[in-house]
């Protein structure tokens, strides 16, 4: 399967087929590796940006990942890389928006605040955004480990995080069109308002859902 997924787009389509990991009871919370995803086919935004980072690692791509930090305590990780036209990102979510991105932007900072907007439901706020290269952890084995790995949730949030401002009044618009557009479309995530142009491919049902 590592042989065949040697392009960011590639793994992205892969962990577009997953089932998102809910982390049901009576499992409590988990945070896999690579090895525990492919076995069951599901995967949360950590654990797929592991995955990511330990198929593209293959690749010669570093082992990057960024924290999108909430205000909610509900933060977003994301496998991170870069090429010559920039940076792009692989990651997988519940929510349309917090998917991959192409690898055009200048800087981090850039790619990170196309995540603002999708991120604001009822709760989410982007506030502040880390990068770290997994191969700091050493020997820890982040990678194939058949445990749960919590030592990596920890560097993530141990990592220095650069602050991202905005004002409360953009936010309140933002989730005013957002309880707006749930009300009108109970159970659909939204997608058709975004600036989606430097979106990656999203999973199929997203699309579907906002044509309803």
């Amino acid at each position: 399967m590592i042989d065949r997924l040697t392009t960011p787009a590639r793994v992205q389509a892969f962990l577009n087929g997953l089932t998102y990991n809910t982390e049901p009871p009576p499992g409590g919370p988990q945070q896999r590796t690579f090895r525990s995803v492919v076995a069951t086919g599901t995967a949360h935004c950590l654990e797929a940006a592991l995955t990511a980072a330990v198929i593209l690692e293959q690749h010669d791509y570093p082992p990057t990942v960024m924290s999108l930090e909430s205000e909610d305590g509900l933060d977003h990780v994301i496998f991170v890389y870069r090429t010559r036209t920039g940076w792009g990102s692989v990651a997988k979510s519940r929510d349309p928006g917090l998917f991959g991105r192409k690898p055009v932007f200048r800087s981090l900072r850039q790619m990170a605040l196309t995540y603002f907007e999708p991120f604001i439901d009822t709760t989410g706020r982007v506030t502040a955004y880390g990068m770290v290269d997994l191969r700091v952890m050493g020997h820890y084995d982040w990678r194939l480990s058949s445990g749960n790995v919590w030592k990596v949730e920890r560097l993530l949030y141990e990592i220095p995080h650069r602050k991202i401002r905005s004002s409360d009044s953009r936010v309140d618009r933002l989730r005013r069109r957002y309880f707006a557009f749930r009300r009108e479309h109970p159970g659909v995530k939204p997608v058709a308002f975004y600036d989606q142009r430097t979106w990656t491919d999203i999973p199929a049902k997203f699309r579907r859902d906002n044509r309803t």
